[in-house]
């Protein structure tokens, strides 16, 4: 990982955010912003609203200025059909420009590849050894995989529990982390891969630095999956995805 392309990301966004902040806002808005909210951008929003995303607490919001100027509604909005505009809007002005700038960060991190090395899609995910999550995403990216269509790059962490992180050692340290990684698959339900102690001692400030990644993008869970789409957009989908995003994901299955 190169420390320096995230500070670099993390310094451009904090200073995109505050010149929005500069901006002269309405007072309900304003009345969030003494709340603790960092706006970040604003937009047209259904129904005349004036629509905002920004963050509180490390987590994104989006939020909406009512036609008359004096309301603000905080919370998810959804059209006639069910689809999140809310969520949309975050993802495209909040986490899809923050993940874009953090992308040669994860290519940089400490990753064990899963799938042919020529597979046309390559998606990063942070995998807990002890996360049944992770493993039944592995259970269900495997046609792809098999397909040769899709490389999972697994940014192996530890914070689940008092073993993670030495188990995710004991994967990355191997002469094959690859096998490695395989045997732990196989055997997961049985506890997962035997710890090495040889070598744990090799990998474990690897798997500590790549904690460090996770927390500094502000993801919460694993898996947390990213992955560049045919527009050219970084998304990242926290926790086990639907067959929907699956498919969005690693396109049609085969």
């Amino acid at each position: 990982m190169k420390p320096f392309l995230l500070r670099h990301a993390l310094f451009a966004t904090a200073v995109f955010a505050a010149t929005v902040q500069a901006a002269e806002f309405p007072p309900a808005v304003q009345t969030l912003e003494r709340q603790g909210v960092k706006v970040i951008d604003s937009f047209e929003a259904p129904g005349g609203m004036t629509g905002y995303v920004g963050e509180m607490r490390g987590r994104s919001l989006a939020f909406y200025l009512t036609p008359d100027g004096d309301h603000v509604l905080v919370g998810t909005l959804l059209d006639q059909q069910g689809n999140n505009l809310s969520e949309a809007s975050i993802q495209d002005l909040i986490l899809g420009p923050k993940f874009a700038n953090a992308w040669p960060d994860l290519e940089d991190s400490h990753w064990v590849r899963d799938g042919h090395e020529a597979a046309e899609t390559v998606i990063y995910t942070f995998t807990d050894p002890n996360c049944p999550y992770c493993h039944r995403f592995r259970e269900q990216a495997e046609p792809w995989i098999a397909a040769g269509k899709v490389q999972l790059r697994h940014i192996m962490v530890g914070i689940l529990a008092e073993d993670s992180l030495t188990k995710a050692a004991t994967i990355l340290g191997a002469d094959t982390p690859e096998a490695a990684l395989q045997e732990h698959q196989a055997s997961f339900s049985q506890g997962g891969i035997e710890i090495d102690r040889k070598r744990v001692s090799a990998a474990h400030l690897d798997v500590k630095a790549n904690n460090r990644l996770m927390q500094a993008l502000g993801l919460q869970a694993t898996p947390s999956t990213l992955y560049r789409g045919n527009n050219g957009k970084v998304t990242m989908v926290q926790g086990l995805p639907n067959p929907q995003a699956l498919e969005r994901m690693m396109g049609p299955r085969p």
